[in-house]
């Protein structure tokens, strides 16, 4: 899970990136979906890859118009799986 707070606040600079540009994602690293708060001041984005310095890299190709928060996750099958040998 990502979560993208836009720098000063403001999205349009992130969005217009996006339109010329692209999600900028190495290969490799897969978008799942996206969230926007009612402010349009943050993103909540769920992102998988097999190697975690490809999400190193997208960061960078965005830092300058956005502030980064990497939550590695689980889907709920995958605790289910993970957690059942101690149920």
């Amino acid at each position: 899970m990502i979560i993208e707070r836009f720098r000063n606040g403001d999205a349009v600079p992130v969005y217009r990136r996006f339109r010329d540009e692209g999600r900028l994602a190495p290969d490799g690293l897969r978008y799942i979906a996206s969230w926007v708060t009612l402010d349009m001041t943050r993103c909540y984005q769920v992102m998988e890859c097999d190697d975690a310095s490809l999400i190193a890299r997208w960061i960078e190709r965005w830092s300058d118009l956005v502030e980064f928060e990497v939550i590695p996750v689980l889907t709920s099958a995958e605790t289910s799986a993970a957690i059942a040998p101690r149920l």
